[in-house]
């Protein structure tokens, strides 16, 4: 794990809300000169503590109108049935996340598809399908409450 202060904190925690700004507005923001800042923010990415920049893309916009979670309890947990359809999430567009759960299933996949019949195309098609699935459950999204990519990396700093 890599030794942060509470300057690179602060840099994180700028970054995750503004990943556009500039290094001088960052420098600024942290109280450093630009060229500590860019130290600082080469060694992050360096040691592998940002690990890119993105565009958040509204999925509503963009035709993405229907957000599911669905919970997948696999038939048989050997190495070659999780690989397997690990491998098989992994090809799935429509799924933009996908964790190993504990409990009384093994999977929660996080779906975004047009409708509620592209949905059932998916669910029919090729979760249903997929190898070694045994037992699914779906919810849709009715309303999001709260939706933020950023860390709480306040409680970090001592």
């Amino acid at each position: 794990m890599t030794e942060l202060d509470r300057t690179d904190l602060r840099m994180l925690a700028v970054l995750q809300g503004e990943g556009r700004i500039t290094n001088a507005e960052l420098a600024e923001r942290v109280n450093l000169s630009p060229s500590a800042c860019l130290r600082r923010l080469q060694r992050l990415e360096g040691e592998g503590v940002l690990t890119g920049y993105t565009a958040q893309v509204d999925p509503q916009a963009v035709g993405l109108g229907l957000q599911a979670f669905v919970r997948v309890q696999l038939a048989k947990h050997e190495a070659e049935a999780v690989e397997r359809f690990a491998a098989q999430v992994n090809a799935w567009d429509e799924v933009v996340a996908c964790y190993a759960l504990t409990g009384d299933m093994d999977y929660l996949l996080q779906i975004y598809v047009s409708d509620l019949q592209d949905f059932s195309r998916f669910l029919l098609d090729r979760l249903l399908n997929a190898t070694g699935v045994a037992d699914v459950n779906s919810s849709f999204v009715l309303r999001t409450v709260k939706r933020s990519p950023a860390l709480p990396l306040k409680q970090l700093e001592h």
